[in-house]
């Protein structure tokens, strides 16, 4: 009984781990005067670029500044591939521009 309790907690631990690890976001974060930040981490299997959190991280970025009436102006993009124990990644780096 008490090995079947530990093993039900390892796997409830296990499943913890990755829901925090799978999908991480931070939202549109002020880094300075007119500069923003959003970072997302990708559940993404398997090896390859963070092609569908790029798209995510731009319509957020997008739909932030329309909020004023003005377009993304990227600043800074980096984007980590994932692969054997690694997620995929991106960080955009923008300001807002007027139209």
């Amino acid at each position: 009984m008490e090995r079947m309790k530990m093993h039900a907690w390892a796997f409830s631990a296990a499943i913890a781990g990755l829901a925090l690890f799978g999908c991480a976001n931070t939202g549109v974060v002020a880094t300075g005067k007119d500069t923003y930040l959003i970072a997302k981490k990708s559940p993404q299997l398997g090896f390859g670029p963070p092609i569908g959190i790029k798209g995510e991280a731009y319509i957020e970025a997008n739909e932030f500044c329309a909020r004023e009436g003005k377009v993304v102006e990227t600043l800074r993009l980096d984007q980590t591939n994932s692969g054997f124990a690694r997620a995929a990644a991106v960080s955009l780096e923008f300001r807002c521009i007027p139209k």
